[in-house]
């Protein structure tokens, strides 16, 4: 219901939202993404060589935020609760049912620089605006904003368990993540080629499973496997839980919810070598040095294999918080179990039909464990094989099909289909940035999703609770390789599950990037600069572009 009203205030009151720079008389205004409503105008503020936070102790993260931001820029930081400072800049916790859970007004006048939110996590998505609403000469324009999310869910992925990152460059992921808006971190833990987080109640799993002996050379897939080649170089390593409580801890101040997957039936090979016994063919086993999809998975005829999974997810649930746990569900061969003895009679005691029932089987069992727990469970699409879970959120990415199916039986929806929302398909049209996978997602096809789809009725749509990005890191075996890949995409996914639908407009977005692009280079981002062109072309005159 919210959504709706939401809907009707920007079509009646901000129908017409798109930012202008503010015409010599001052810094140029980019934000993205694009807020609600902002209204620019005739002046600018200078900040000086110090500035005074004034903010109660709820939203000192917004102001830590600020405060980092202003050291980057070597001005004097003071926060205080109470200031009359002519150099304040005021942060504000104030009812305002209009703005939602995550909403915001941010004035800048001949007053001051005054941030308004009814909750904490409105003060810091102000605070991100502020900020790239800030010159490199420090100068700040005049503006009244008004602005909030259209969906709850806004999610950033990123798989490393084929690559694995350190924790610094995790926190600078999850920094880019809060910058643009986003707040929901689907962290992919475990894989065929590596297991990359601490369980102490099974420690073959960093002993074993977290490496891997080599990886293969070039491209790969489940069907050119056999011709594989390989380094031969030992990879691995994983997160331990005080590591992964620090990084849920610095997700958490910045209003980012962690959703760790732990992949299961398939994508088991690693945790199968480490225990073999929860195979369906005891093993041996080994980690995969190569991609794609295998035949070894869990057994599910086996009770080895649900106390396996309840160990670890027991250890799971201590280190994140997160209400919804991702258990993977996803592509699943069903070759061993049609032959395991066990699996054969787990299907016969249980009258399910085949094995894709087995598979339902195997995931309704896992979740009414974690409901036990008071968690919720997310799978892939593939989940919706042989009976959904009952209290099942799909996450959809073989299209927009198994997301629809899932809504239009009542359950919650996250859109992440491939051909929007996978960031290691290639970006640029000639196919020179990366190995291509997949198809083209260049920027502009990202900006035109829409992730509710028009065969919903306005009461199915209400399950779709927003858009993810994925970045699977097969081809990515760096921090600079997934910024590169990531942004400036993330920018354009930022503005679909952000801004309002009916606001937003591809060559507007394209001539705030050209402003944003400074940002993320003082960030050291390693961004893709295939737009450059583009922006280029905007600001041709007309006679030129015929």
């Amino acid at each position: 219901m919210k959504r709706i009203l939401y809907s009707l205030v920007v079509a009646v009151l901000f129908a017409s939202c798109t930012q202008q720079p503010v015409e010599d008389h001052g810094p140029a205004i980019g934000v993205i993404p694009q807020p609600v409503s902002l209204q620019p105008g005739n002046d600018h503020a200078h900040l000086g060589t110090s500035v005074t936070l004034v903010a109660p102790e709820a939203a000192r993260p917004a102001a830590a935020s600020l405060e980092d931001f202003f050291i980057g820029r070597k001005i004097t930081t003071t926060i205080l609760e109470t200031s009359d400072a002519p150099d304040r800049i005021t942060l504000a916790l104030a009812p305002n049912d209009s703005l939602g859970a995550e909403g915001y007004t941010l004035i800048v006048n001949e007053q001051g620089i005054n941030l308004s939110a009814p909750t904490p996590a409105g003060l810091f998505y102000a605070a991100q605006t502020l900020q790239q609403l800030i010159s490199e000469h420090n100068e700040v324009p005049h503006v009244s904003i008004t602005d909030y999310p259209r969906f709850a869910y806004r999610g950033m992925h990123l798989d490393v368990g084929r690559h694995m990152f350190p924790p610094a460059f995790i926190k600078k992921y999850i920094d880019l993540m809060a910058y643009h808006k986003f707040n929901r971190f689907h962290w992919h833990l475990t894989e065929d080629q590596g297991w990359r987080i601490e369980i102490k109640k099974y420690p073959k799993l960093q002993e074993v499973a977290s490496m891997r002996n080599g990886t293969v050379i070039g491209r790969a897939t489940t069907a050119t496997r056999s011709q594989a080649t390989y380094d031969d170089k030992p990879y691995g390593g994983y997160y331990t839980q005080e590591e992964i409580k620090d990084i849920v801890k610095y997700a958490a101040d910045r209003y980012v919810t962690i959703i760790p997957e732990i992949e299961m039936p398939g994508h088991a090979l690693a945790a199968l070598t480490a225990y073999p016994a929860i195979g369906c063919t005891g093993g041996p086993y080994e980690t995969a040095k190569t991609w794609g999809v295998f035949d070894d998975v869990y057994c599910a005829g086996k009770e080895e294999t649900f106390a396996f999974q309840q160990g670890v997810l027991d250890e799971v649930l201590e280190l994140f918080p997160s209400e919804y746990i991702h258990i993977g569900g996803d592509e699943c061969p069903k070759a061993k179990w049609e032959k395991c003895p066990h699996c054969k009679k787990r299907i016969k005691d249980n009258n399910l039909a085949d094995t894709h029932a087995l598979q339902s089987y195997f995931i309704q069992r896992v979740e009414k464990y974690l409901n036990s727990k008071g968690r919720q469970i997310i799978g892939w699409d593939e989940i919706l094989e042989g009976g959904l879970a009952p209290n099942a959120t799909v996450m959809s990415w073989r299209g927009e099909e198994g997301g629809i199916a899932a809504a239009q039986q009542n359950h919650n929806v996250i859109m992440t289909p491939t051909g929007w929302c996978y960031f290691d398909y290639y970006q640029d049209s000639a196919k020179t940035d990366s190995i291509p996978v997949g198809s083209l997602v260049d920027v502009k096809k990202v900006y035109t999703y829409e992730p509710v789809p028009p065969q919903l009725s306005p009461e199915q749509a209400t399950h779709i609770l927003g858009a993810q990005a994925n970045l699977w890191t097969e081809y990515m075996k760096t921090g600079d390789r997934v910024e590169f890949m990531a942004y400036p995409r993330a920018c354009a996914m930022a503005e679909v599950v952000w801004s309002p639908k009916e606001t937003r407009n591809y060559a507007d977005f394209l001539s705030r990037m050209e402003i944003h692009f400074k940002r993320l280079d003082a960030r050291n981002v390693n961004s893709a600069k295939f737009l450059q062109q583009e922006i280029a072309a905007l600001k041709q005159p007309e006679s030129k572009k015929q």
